[in-house]
């Protein structure tokens, strides 16, 4: 009997089915040639043209809906705590997209089932920063108004751009450690302590490729503005994609 009218003959592998790992988890991140930031933004690109429409369509609810619920009193005090949620749940989509599976709008709220907790968390310890950024620049503002009176000086427009200053670099960190903690929460389920905390070194040790990233993101938002700001219908997905694939490079080691 030949092998092949074997009934007996084990199973054989269908190479086309066969997906390796997608990596090894690096929890403290490494650092990357400069060059890996416009990198992100092309990968990002390329995740977008896998499924454009349904990109446009997610990116439009999301901003809708934080326009929306922006406008609702007591409500709009809530976006910092609902906006990590949805960008965990835009990180599930686009793991589901890089291992060849299909972007849905409903990723969006996917965030709401997995993890929840952590980044609501994320988006409470962030809120926490911004609360505390506004009270240093109070404290400034409100100090050189009052030496401003008892002087008779110019000290209030000096508090004012001194607080601003303060407040400019303050939020800096605050953003390098939100940055990445939703992915980190809910692909390698993290708490929101070690994803933010992760988030922002992970910055500083890549500080060139961030650079760089922004700098090409300029230039790609100005473009983006010209044809009535249509361009940022392409835009913002290709930068909620890059978020993944930086997130990829720099925390998973092929």
């Amino acid at each position: 009997m030949s092998n092949a009218n074997n009934p007996f003959k084990p199973p054989e592998a269908v190479v086309s089915d066969y997906r390796p790992e997608a990596g090894n988890f690096i929890p403290e991140g490494r650092r990357v040639p400069a060059g890996n930031g416009v990198a992100w933004l092309s990968q990002g690109w390329e995740l977008f043209r896998a499924a454009p429409g349904t990109w446009i369509g997610l990116s439009v609810v999301y901003i809708l809906l934080m326009v929306v619920l922006g406008l609702i009193p007591l409500v709009n005090f809530l976006l910092s705590l609902l906006a990590p949620i949805f960008v965990g749940g835009i990180m599930l989509g686009c793991k589901a997209l890089d291992d060849g599976e299909e972007l849905r709008i409903g990723h969006l709220f996917a965030g709401f089932s997995s993890h929840a907790g952590g980044l609501a968390l994320v988006g409470l310890l962030y809120l926490a920063g911004v609360f505390g950024i506004g009270l240093v620049m109070a404290l400034l503002i409100g100090g050189s108004i009052g030496l401003g009176a008892l002087s008779g000086g110019n000290l209030p427009i000096f508090g004012v751009i001194i607080g601003g200053l303060v407040a400019a670099l303050l939020i800096i960190p605050l953003a390098m450690a939100v940055w990445y903690a939703p992915a980190l929460v809910v692909l390698q389920q993290q708490t929101a302590f070690e994803a933010m905390k992760a988030s922002f070194f992970i910055g500083i040790r890549n500080f060139l490729p961030f650079l760089v990233y922004g700098l090409v993101f300029l230039v790609l938002a100005v473009i983006a503005t010209l044809p009535l700001g249509l361009g940022w219908l392409v835009l913002i997905p290709v930068l909620q994609a890059s978020i993944y694939t930086s997130y990829k490079d720099m925390f998973i080691e092929s």
